[in-house]
């Protein structure tokens, strides 16, 4: 299982700088690849080709960039565009956002998102790939060629569902997860979008899961400050669904929580489901929660 660094946006005169700071320290500290949000804050591809491209030898992603209200032949133009500015080292991951974002924000339907990833992906994966893209879907349409550099990138899908699971599975190269735990992801994320690659003749796909940890000697405190911070991720359906298969009431229970020897088994026991890439989110405790990471970062 690799290692991953949650990146983090702070409330600093030169956001660009910090993240290039945390992206150096990131690949000096052993990590293999770097993520960054997209939320509401930083653009997450500008973010990365900008403070990312003096960085060499870190693979640097976003986790993720809604496909709402891009068109996926422009994603596919700005992604390879920053895949170029960063010698090829970014790793696409896009989601579906949520209803509440999506509709209530930003006025867009979120009728049958299914649907809507499914014809994303199928203008977006080969014309990231500079393939001629001729396509006409129920919502989708593209008729186009991109001459950008930068060809050539995994794209990863925030699948959480079996529908996603066995569509990312299909045509992407793997799923960014959140707010999910061992047991689901044992028992429902690996084993879906596994068989759907296989079916599909395609290399095992990467399971990049990100969650939050803290070392500390007092749990208890540890989970309620997690259930504070995250506490949103409890109410929005996707996530409370995975977290529901867990057996989880709150975003706490499912945080890696406790002393240096209980986070190191809870990481093992993540591996031991399927995990590919692990992506630590230090939301406390930092200075310690970090030297784990980076010592298990190390092997």
């Amino acid at each position: 299982m690799r290692y991953g660094f949650f990146l983090s946006e702070r409330n600093v005169d030169d956001p660009i700088g910090d993240l290039r700071d945390q992206i150096a320290g990131a690949a000096r500290d052993g990590f293999t690849s770097a993520w960054l949000s997209n939320i509401f804050g930083l653009d997450a591809l500008t973010a990365l080709a900008a403070a990312g491209g003096q960085v060499p030898g870190i693979e640097l992603g976003t986790a993720v960039v809604p496909t709402y209200p891009r068109h996926p032949a422009a994603l596919a133009q700005q992604a390879m565009t920053v895949n170029a500015a960063l010698g090829g080292r970014l790793a696409l991951g896009i989601g579906l956002s949520h209803k509440v974002v999506i509709e209530d924000m930003y006025g867009y339907s979120f009728d049958r998102p299914g649907r809507h990833m499914k014809e994303y992906l199928d203008i977006l994966i080969p014309a990231s790939r500079g393939e001629q893209v001729r396509y006409e879907g129920e919502t989708l349409k593209a008729d186009i060629r991109l001459g950008t550099p930068g060809a050539g990138f995994p794209v990863l899908v925030a699948a959480l569902g079996p529908r996603m699971l066995r569509l990312a599975g299909t045509v992407a190269d793997g799923t960014v997860l959140w707010m999910t735990g061992p047991k689901t992801i044992a028992e429902h994320i690996a084993p879906t979008i596994k068989a759907a690659a296989a079916e599909a003749g395609r290399e095992p796909p990467r399971i990049v899961c990100a969650l939050p940890v803290c070392v500390t000697d007092d749990p208890a405190a540890a989970v309620a400050r997690a259930n504070e911070i995250f506490e949103t991720y409890g109410r929005l359906p996707s996530y409370r669904a995975m977290l529901d298969r867990e057996g989880a009431a709150t975003p706490g229970d499912v945080a890696i929580v406790g002393d240096e020897d209980t986070v190191l088994a809870k990481l093992d026991e993540l591996k031991q489901a399927g995990v590919t890439d692990f992506v630590g989110s230090a939301y406390s405790g930092r200075e310690r929660t970090l030297n784990l990471l980076i010592g298990a970062a190390k092997g």
